[in-house]
């Protein structure tokens, strides 16, 4: 795991991006987060990971920021290469329903999560989205196997396997 996989957080309100980073805790040896409060902060932070050769795993945005808001943001975000691959997750008690119809169709989302979350159903979406990024985008799924669903990445491995010989 020489490139990190990142986990990244764009929320403005300072009491929720806490709470989600205090859910994401047990992630983080695994996959580093961080966060920021805009649309323009959440750019700088990908152009520094990517600077440093290490990838955008997952995106969990808020819909409303100052600024552009979030179904926008992961929309231009859908548009860059090394950010297309990511799986978006909109956390968001404020998008419409054309909203997130929108989010669906331009910027690939994977998943809603609707405010307020249990620290259970994030964890799951959590897991769920990031072992789907791992199978799809690393060689080696091993360093996974106690964070992820191991089943999964089990199975893939097992596959890969089977196709190789």
């Amino acid at each position: 795991m020489d490139d990190k996989i990142y986990i990244l957080i764009v929320e403005d309100e300072l009491e929720v991006m806490d709470a989600l980073i205090k859910d994401l805790e047990e992630f983080e040896s695994y996959f580093p987060v961080e966060a920021a409060n805009n649309a323009d902060e959440a750019r700088d932070v990908i152009d520094y990971i990517i600077d440093h050769n290490h990838k955008i795993g997952l995106i969990l945005c808020d819909h409303v920021l100052p600024g552009q808001n979030g179904v926008d943001l992961l929309i231009d975000l859908q548009n860059r290469p090394e950010a297309a691959k990511s799986k978006k997750v909109l956390v968001t008690g404020q998008a419409g329903h054309e909203d997130t119809i929108l989010a669906i169709n331009k910027a690939d989302l994977d998943h809603y999560i609707a405010k307020p979350w249990t620290k259970e159903e994030l964890e799951k979406v959590v897991v769920d989205e990031l072992t789907d990024y791992v199978i799809n985008n690393e060689k080696n799924l091993l360093p996974y196997m106690a964070i992820l669903d191991t089943e999964k990445l089990s199975d893939t491995i097992r596959t890969n396997q089977m196709t190789d010989h």
